[in-house]
C-alpha cells in the first residue's frame, strides 16, 4: 500500500469520527429529549422538532410542553401555521370522504372529538402558557361553562361538507355529561348544528382512559349499524383503538397530552 493510500484511510477515519460525534452531540440519544433537558443548539429547531415528535406520537406520554418551547408553541397557535396545517387536514379528510357513495340510510358515519378539533379553546391556553402549566380541571370548566370557545374555521369546513355529502355527524367528546347544555350551547355558538349524537361520559365512563372511553363508544355505534367512514381528532387517544374508523385524520395540538 503506498504512501497516498495510507493518507487517504487516515483522513477518511478523521472525517467519520468528526461526523459522528456532530451527529452525537446534536441529536442526543436520551429520554431527556422529549422534556427538553439536553442541551441544544437552536431553541425553535429544537421545538419544532419536538412538535414533529408529539405530532407523530413519538414523544408519548408528557405532561407540560419543554420550557423553553412555550414562545415558540405561542407562535405556533396564534400564527398561521397552526391555521395551515389544521386546513391541509381537513382538505386532505375532505377528499377521502367524496370518495364513498353514501348509503341514504343515515348510518355512514364520521366521528368528531369536540375540544381543539370542533371548538378551539386557544383563549384559555393563552391566559394558561400554552401548556406550559400543569393541566388545571376547575379553571377549564369554569372557561367550558363560557360557552365561548369559538369554532377551528377548517373543522367547520369540513363539518359543512360532510353534511352536505349526507354523512351523518357524530360528536364524541371526554366532556361529562354534567356539561352538555353548555357544550351544545358553544356549538351552535360556533356555527355547529344538525348533529347525529353529542356523547359526553356518564358517570359510567368517569375514571377509563380516553383510548379505552372512546374506543368502547365507536362500538356502540357499529353495534347498532353505523358505519364510521371517518374520524377527527386533535389527540392520538381520539383515534386509536378498535374498532377504528376507515381513516383517521389528526389534528395538531403540541399544547397538551391525554392517554
Amino acid at each position: 500500500m503506498t504512501h497516498f493510500h495510507l493518507l487517504l484511510l487516515l483522513l477518511s477515519a478523521l472525517i467519520t469520527v468528526s461526523f459522528s460525534q456532530k451527529i452525537l452531540r446534536i441529536f442526543p440519544g436520551d429520554t431527556q429529549i422529549s422534556n427538553g433537558d439536553r442541551e441544544w443548539i437552536n431553541n425553535d429547531l429544537f421545538c419544532d422538532s419536538w412538535r414533529l415528535s408529539v405530532e407523530t406520537n413519538n414523544a408519548g406520554y408528557w405532561e407540560t410542553i419543554p420550557a423553553r418551547c412555550r414562545g415558540f408553541v405561542e407562535a405556533y397557535m396564534k400564527g398561521d401555521h397552526y391555521v395551515s396545517d389544521s386546513e391541509v387536514v381537513a382538505v386532505e379528510a375532505i377528499y377521502f370522504a367524496r370518495d364513498f357513495d353514501i348509503a341514504g340510510n343515515g348510518k355512514d358515519a364520521w366521528i368528531f372529538d369536540v375540544d381543539e378539533t370542533l371548538l378551539s379553546n386557544l383563549p384559555y391556553y393563552i391566559e394558561v402558557g400554552f401548556g406550559s402549566e400543569t393541566f388545571n380541571e376547575t379553571s377549564f370548566d369554569e372557561w367550558v361553562d363560557l360557552a365561548k370557545a369559538p369554532a377551528l374555521p377548517a373543522s367547520l369546513k369540513l363539518y359543512n361538507e360532510l353534511q352536505r355529502l349526507g354523512y351523518s355527524l357524530v360528536l364524541l367528546t371526554g366532556r361529562s355529561e354534567a356539561q352538555r347544555n353548555v357544550t351544545e350551547k358553544n356549538l351552535l355558538f360556533a356555527g355547529y348544528k344538525n348533529w347525529e349524537r353529542l356523547i359526553l361520559r356518564e358517570a359510567s365512563d368517569i375514571g377509563k382512559s380516553a383510548l379505552i372511553y372512546k374506543s368502547e363508544k365507536r362500538a356502540q355505534l357499529e353495534a347498532e349499524g353505523f358505519v364510521i367512514h371517518g374520524s377527527s381528532g386533535d389527540q392520538w387517544s381520539d383515534l386509536y383503538g378498535p374498532p377504528t374508523a376507515t381513516r383517521s385524520f389528526k389534528l395538531p395540538n403540541p399544547m397538551y397530552f391525554i392517554k
